[in-house]
């Protein structure tokens, strides 16, 4: 299992390499043979020095749950201070230079500074500290020591947070046709997070994390008048500093998620031909992971030797065939094999030992998906989209082998009323694929009927719509809604519905010259429905599960006050989830439900004690509360050990006075 988290993990790291995307803005006009002398300006002046603003500010929190933290950036209760600096530089030979850095001391901060010349070379050093906080008073009977979980008579209290610390660096360098850039960066993970062992009653813990991830990129930009071309590396190492764990009377009860690297060559490259513009990239990687493994009856391997290689390509056409219809395709291709050792070995069945003997199995994943689109200008006041789209995914040695997704959208523009803009989305799509459960490693280990949603049979139908009105130059309204529903209808075990929808509403009043107004609310409601089998047979209880999400906000700001040096401001944010689940077989029961809510204001009065200084008073009130049915104290079930009841109800309040300086 953590070889496939850190195989993902790692995957979506690949994902964020640099993205390829054309310039054929006038900055990038082929000029060579302009006589740009004669064109220079006499008027013109480089404005050097420096610019921006810098600020301290100081001020008193306090707070009675350290998951506020998450809202006010610290944990810190009591006086506080930060400084906070927005400054840019310029000489007159066009150097330059960017220093950000926001909330420093907090547990949630960043700092970023660039130096360098544009179309010569840059320089970026950034710096992130991001800290999120659960719980403040986890309680356990089992603490730590050297590796090792030991029981304790008393409840061993502690901190359930995780913090990453990021650090990179970045250089550039460009010359006419080509340009040239190096990355690296490292990010240190630290902390507690709630996991579970058997011992062989389930027990949760809180796991040490305590690891580093240090990655590095570099390519090279080639381009033209109509084409460009990029050929990149990266590479990641992941590193885990956290022991396995043993009990006092049993070792190994926990594997720490293994080391392991990734690598990566792209190269991509756009061409535009007249009105036509083509691009494609071509990806190939490995991951790597050969940690040693936890020796245990009835399996002999002390070492795996993991390795995947991954091939990706990516083709896209789009084509301006008149004034009135543009048309497009693409085509992305993704094989991810598993090259990973197998081995024989005992193991145990489903109901019994044997003597037989199993391999472990190495999976296999090829995904193809093909689009094509068209957009046609009917008029100037109608416009319309239309595509169709198709996933084919094939899983080696899994419950389904082949599945394929078929997709029909289209997408209706109006602008036929004056300062009123409408769209309307709306959405088909179907899921089939090869007979279910056709391998009998699987097979014998299911119950027949049982369909997983990623591979059973679905339809699909989504329907979106937004409007956009201006009715007085002083006053916009936005106005969105969807409806999505998924359908099993070939599933006896399992998902079987599936529904999303919701609605959205913004305004925005710019009621005078110095009074604005901002509004906002948002509810989502998302249900589901669930077949289940208790007998290993057909459907004997149903769950049906209803989520609703509420967010409502409003702010206004009052300018020009004591000689338009005063500005006072208010904003209010209210946040609502409710999660109710209920059972289904000789009556209908309700199984627990979870509900939160949020009440977060803020009062400011920024006053301008001159042109370069001014003064900003700012108050921030949060109320928090959850409560969620599956918490329950320590030892409170006679079978399972918890982490204590993790709910909060809190209030926290902070008073900051911030004193900022204009260059």
């Amino acid at each position: 299992m953590n070889f496939k988290l850190n195989i993902i993990t790692a995957s979506l790291l690949l994902a964020s390499a640099p993205v390829l995307s054309a310039n054929f803005a006038v900055s990038q006009a082929n000029t060579t043979k302009v006589e740009q002398q004669n064109y220079q300006c006499q008027r013109c002046e480089v404005n050097s020095g420096y610019r921006g603003n810098v600020s301290v500010a100081a001020g008193y929190i306090s707070r009675d749950d350290v998951h506020a933290a998450n809202a006010l950036g610290t944990d810190q209760d009591g006086f506080v201070a930060t400084p906070n600096a927005d400054v840019k530089y310029q000489n007159n030979d066009g150097y330059q230079a960017h220093l950000q850095t926001h909330q420093l001391g907090y547990e949630n901060s960043f700092a970023q500074m660039s130096a360098g010349k544009p179309g010569l070379f840059t320089v970026d050093a950034d710096y992130q500290l991001i800290t999120t906080y659960q719980s403040g008073d986890a309680q356990s009977n089992l603490y730590y020591d050297q590796g090792t979980l030991v029981s304790s008579t008393l409840p061993y209290v502690f901190e359930l947070s995780q913090q990453r610390e990021k650090i990179a660096l970045q250089a550039e360098v460009q010359h006419d046709m080509y340009q040239g850039y190096v990355q690296f960066e490292t990010e240190d993970k630290s902390g507690y997070t709630n996991s579970s062992i058997i011992t062989p009653s389930p027990v949760n813990i809180g796991l040490v994390v305590d690891s580093t991830t240090d990655s590095f990129t570099a390519g090279a930009i080639l381009n033209g008048a109509n084409w460009i071309t990029e050929l990149s590396y990266f590479g990641s190492q992941y590193q885990n500093n956290a022991q396995d764990l043993s009990l006092t009377y049993l070792d190994d009860v926990y594997a720490a998620a293994p080391d392991n690297e990734a690598h990566q060559i792209a190269l991509s490259g756009q061409y535009q031909l007249d009105s036509t513009v083509m691009s494609g990239r071509f990806i190939v990687g490995r991951m790597t992971q050969d940690d040693d493994l936890i020796s245990m009856n009835g399996n002999p391997i002390q070492n795996w030797d993991g390795e995947i290689e991954t091939t990706d390509a990516t083709l896209k056409v789009s084509s301006m065939l008149s004034s009135r219809l543009r048309v497009g395709g693409s085509y992305d291709y993704s094989n991810r094999e598993n090259n990973s050792s197998v081995f024989e070995f005992l193991q145990y069945t489903f109901n019994d030992l044997n003597d037989t003997f199993k391999e472990n199995i190495a999976t296999d994943i090829e995904r193809s998906t093909y689009k094509l689109n068209a957009k046609y200008r009917i008029s100037q006041d109608y416009r319309l989209q239309a595509g169709y789209d198709r996933e084919e995914i094939d899983r080696s040695y899994s419950a389904r082998e082949e599945t394929h997704d078929d997709t029909l959208w289209s997408k209706l523009s109006i602008r036929a009323v004056d300062n009123v803009i409408i769209d309307i989305k709306a959405e088909h799509s179907n899921r089939d694929g090869s007979e279910y459960q056709t391998d009998e490693l699987t097979s014998s280990e299911e119950n027949a009927l049982m369909r997983k949603y990623y591979l059973a049979n679905r339809t699909r139908n989504n329907v979106e719509l937004s409007v956009n009105h201006t009715p007085l130059n002083w006053l916009s309204v936005d106005i969105s809604a969807h409806y999505a529903k998924d359908d099993y209808d070939d599933t006896l075990i399992g998902l079987t519905e599936s529904e999303d929808y919701g609605v959205n509403l913004n305004l925005n009043l710019n009621i005078s010259k110095h009074v604005n107004l901002y509004g906002f609310a948002s509810q989502q409601w998302i249900n589901s429905a669930q077949a289940s089998s208790q007998s290993y047979s057909t459907a004997d209880w149903y769950t049906d599960i209803e989520d609703e999400f509420i967010n409502i906000g409003t702010g206004i700001s009052y300018g020009g006050l004591m000689q338009d040096k005063l500005t006072l401001g208010a904003d209010y944010l209210f946040s609502n989830s409710n999660s109710d689940t209920y059972i289904t077989s000789t009556g209908t029961t309700p199984y627990g439900d979870y509900y939160s809510y949020n009440h977060s204001t803020s009062l400011y009065a920024n006053y301008s004690l001159s042109n370069e200084m001014a003064l900003k008073l700012t108050y921030r009130y949060e109320r928090y509360y959850d409560t969620d049915d599956a918490q329950m104290s320590l030892d409170e079930p006679a079978s399972v050990i918890t982490l204590g009841e993790l709910n909060h109800n809190y209030n926290a309040h902070q008073v900051m006075l911030n004193f900022s300086y204009l260059l």
